[in-house]
């Protein structure tokens, strides 16, 4: 009986290893959140793109993620679809991160998605690199009907009994991710002065914020911080708690300029893997661009920008595929870099240093 088992764990031990000498290696992974209809040849979500350019040519079946990956075997290259929202985006880099016929202990990982934006801080088909991320589905809530004279909003922070209470609770919710510094701003001076698209349709789009001078800027690449959350928020007030809320959980070091839903789920994997030796999370960037404003301009109230009544503001996704183009044309000055020296960044992540 001895020896069966001997032999068992010795067949186990050989296959094992046999699938770690084969899995398939990744230099960068990748990573959109939602596509239109094909990965090519329609009009395009956020895969597709880097799908047609770079190009992904190989389809590899994930059928326990949202929707197949691709691949560039010459150059290394995994892209994935996560799906929309922190569950998916959560669950679908989670079931890579496990998957064992890929290496990816030394990937680097690079969000590439739209987003809106404050007018605050930046204009429609801007590019964004972050360095903090935010969750703002994790709180507390009452509604505004119901909120005492003296608060602000009605949206409190986990385990606090009023907005914006100090100190912050340390906890395990993982509301706020602190990426890479060094890396997030290697990655913002290696494309800071890439040539975004500019038009005569987004230059009539942020005329509309013309009590915004950032609004007004034609689109570039810049830094600033993230929120992630479920709902698709819109209009001034939610901007300002967007504002305060970044502010609060980064203890006033970050600042809210973009607004999405996944890259916080994403995170909590990466994290989680990291533990496990699968992953490194200190190889994550994350690169959002922008699709439209976060609020009304001036004279649209929020319902009416929110669902296009605005008739001065026009579509309200005007910087739709300027925002695709802008993640990916940024996005490859990086993976390009990463791969033309990866006998270097294979061992020693990138620093602006």
């Amino acid at each position: 009986m001895k020896y069966l088992l001997l032999s068992l764990w010795l067949i186990g031990s050989i296959s094992t290893l046999a699938q770690s000498t084969n899995r398939i290696p990744v230099r960068v992974v990748v990573v959109t959140m939602f596509e239109i209809g094909a990965d090519t040849g329609d009009r395009p979500g956020e895969f597709q793109y880097w799908v047609e350019r770079l190009p992904l040519s190989q389809t590899i079946p994930f059928p326990q993620g949202y929707r197949d990956l691709r691949y560039n075997p010459d150059k290394q290259v995994l892209g994935i679809c996560t799906g929309m929202g922190t569950a998916r985006s959560a669950a679908s880099v989670m079931a890579l991160g496990m998957d064992p016929r890929f290496d990816l202990s030394k990937a680097y990982w690079l969000v590439a998605g739209i987003s809106g934006i404050d007018p605050n801080d930046g204009s429609a088909g801007s590019a964004v690199w972050a360095e903090w991320l935010v969750d703002g589905d994790l709180a507390h809530e009452i509604d505004p009907r119901e909120i005492p004279s003296d608060w602000s909003t009605g949206y409190l922070p986990l385990r606090r009994a009023k907005p914006y209470e100090e100190p912050v609770q340390e906890n395990d919710f993982q509301v706020a991710y602190h990426l890479n510094p060094d890396l997030a701003k290697w990655a913002y001076g290696l494309t800071k002065a890439v040539k975004l698209d500019d038009s005569e349709t987004l230059q009539k789009m942020r005329s509309a914020y013309r009590d915004f001078p950032e609004a007004q800027k034609p689109p570039r690449v810049m830094m600033g911080d993230h929120i992630a959350a479920m709902t698709f928020w819109h209009g001034k007030y939610l901007n300002d708690w967007a504002n305060q809320w970044v502010s609060y959980w980064t203890g006033g070091k970050g600042n809210f300029v973009t607004s999405a839903m996944e890259d916080t789920g994403t995170g909590q994997s990466l994290q989680w893997l990291t533990k496990a030796g699968k992953a490194d999370i200190s190889r994550y960037m994350v690169l959002r661009t922008a699709s439209n404003y976060t609020m009304q301009p001036s004279g649209v109230t929020a319902a009416q920008n929110l669902t296009n009544g605005g008739k001065a503001v026009g579509e309200r996704y005007t910087a739709y595929i300027p925002a695709l183009e802008a993640a990916y044309r940024t996005g490859i000055v990086v993976v390009d870099k990463l791969i033309s020296n990866w006998s270097r960044y294979q061992r020693t992540i990138p620093s602006e240093k």
